[in-house]
C-alpha cells in the first residue's frame, strides 16, 4: 500500500487524495477508487508475481477501437502492476437491473457484445482451442466434486463424465469464432454513459461466438425467467443476422449451441467457485452455486445427449459439501 500510494501521488502530483477499495476480485488483482479535488479515479493493483498487466491493456485498446465503452488507460507501471484507470462509476448492472429496466439494459449490453464481435479477427486474441475448454471444465470433478463434494469419481462416472465432455467440445470447437469477453456479466457491466461500461476483460480469447451470450443470460448471479432469456437473445441473434456474424440461420441450432455452450461454463464456474472456497478461503460465492447448478440442470434435461451428465448429478446430490478449505 505504500509503494501505491507513493505511485498515485506521483502520478497525479498530489500528496493528499483519498483511496479506498473500489471492488472485490476473484484474482490477486485489487482496486481502488482514488479521489482528488471531486474526480474519481481506478487504481489497479495487479502484483507481478501473479499477474500480467498487458493482456488488459491490449485487449482494452482492441475494444476501445470497436467502440466499447471501457476505462481509459491514464498512467501505467508495469513493473509495479499499477494502472491508473478512469472511473467508470459504481454501480453495476447487477445492481441496477430489475423488472422495469432490464430490456433497455440488455439490449444495450446486446449491441456492445455485437460491437465486440464485429470488430473480430483471428491472431489478435489467444485461441479458446480444446486445451483450454476442457481444462476449464475439468475444474468440475476436481475442485466441485473432489473437494467441495469430497467424493471421488469411481470408473463408471469417470467415463461418464469423459464422454459428456467429448460431446461438448466437438459443439463447442465447432461454432464460429469471434472475440470473446470470457466473463460478459452482470458485475463486469457498469451503468454508464453510454451503457454499459465493461471492466475485467484481461482475459479475452477468440473462441465460440455463443460464449459471451452464455455469460450474459445464463448469470451466475441473477436469475430472468426463460420467457425474457428467450427474447433477448432472439433480439440478439436478429441483430446478428443483420450486422453479417456468423450466427447460425436456424434459431433451433443457434440456442442449442447456446445452451451447450453454457453447459461448458457451469461446469467450469462450479469449479472455479468451490476452488475459491476450498483453496482460497472466499465463501461469498458459495451462495450463487445454486443458480449455475440449475442452470447446468436445466440444459442437461432438453437434450438426449446431456442426459448421461443430468443422472451424474443426480446420483452426486446426496453428497455433503466439505465446509472446510484447505491450502
Amino acid at each position: 500500500m505504500d509503494q501505491l500510494r507513493a505511485w498515485v501521488a506521483c502520478t497525479l502530483a498530489a500528496d493528499a487524495f483519498d483511496l479506498a477499495p473500489a471492488s472485490s476480485d476473484a484474482s490477486f488483482r485489487r482496486y481502488f477508487r482514488a479521489t482528488l479535488n471531486g474526480r474519481h479515479y481506478i487504481v489497479m493493483d495487479a502484483p507481478p508475481s501473479h499477474e500480467d498487466c498487458r493482456p488488459y491493456l491490449h485487449v482494452a485498446e482492441l475494444f476501445r477501437a470497436a467502440g466499447v465503452h471501457v476505462p481509459e488507460v491514464l498512467a501505467q507501471d508495469l513493473d509495479q502492476g499499477f494502472l491508473l484507470l478512469s472511473d467508470l462509476g459504481s454501480t453495476t448492472y447487477l445492481a441496477a437491473l430489475n423488472e422495469a429496466n432490464a430490456r433497455e439494459l440488455y439490449l444495450a449490453a446486446n449491441e456492445t457484445l455485437l460491437s465486440i464481435q464485429a470488430a473480430s479477427r483471428p491472431g489478435a486474441l489467444p485461441d479458446y482451442d480444446r486445451a483450454l475448454l476442457l481444462r476449464e471444465m475439468q475444474l468440475f470433478p476436481e475442485w466441485y466434486v473432489g473437494h467441495h463434494l469430497g467424493h471421488t469419481l469411481d470408473a463408471e462416472q469417470q467415463a461418464v463424465l469423459t464422454q459428456v465432455f467429448e460431446v461438448l467440445l466437438a459443439n463447442n470447437l465447432a461454432q464460429p469464432r469471434v472475440w470473446v469477453h470470457r466473463d460478459y456479466h452482470s458485475r463486469n457491466l457498469m451503468l454508464s454513459d453510454p451503457n454499459p461500461g465493461v471492466l475485467d476483460f484481461q482475459d479475452a480469447v477468440y473462441g465460440p461466438i455463443t460464449y459471451d451470450l452464455v455469460s450474459l443470460y445464463k448469470d451466475a448471479y441473477i436469475r430472468w425467467d426463460e420467457e425474457h432469456v428467450l427474447d433477448w437473445v432472439i433480439r440478439y441473434w436478429e441483430q446478428a443476422k443483420k450486422r453479417r456474424l456468423p450466427v447460425d440461420m436456424d434459431f433451433y441450432a443457434f440456442y442449442r449451441d447456446f445452451e451447450w455452450m453454457g453447459v461448458q461454463r457451469h461446469l467450469k464456474v462450479l469449479g472455479i467457485f468451490a476452488r475459491l472456497w476450498h483453496r482460497d478461503g472466499k465463501q461469498g460465492y458459495l451462495k450463487d452455486m445454486p443458480l449455475v447448478m440449475d442452470h447446468l440442470r436445466k440444459a442437461c434435461e432438453r437434450y438426449n445427449e446431456l442426459r448421461p451428465l443430468l443422472g451424474l448429478l443426480d446420483e452426486l446430490e446426496g453428497q455433503e459439501p466439505q465446509m472446510g478449505y484447505t491450502f
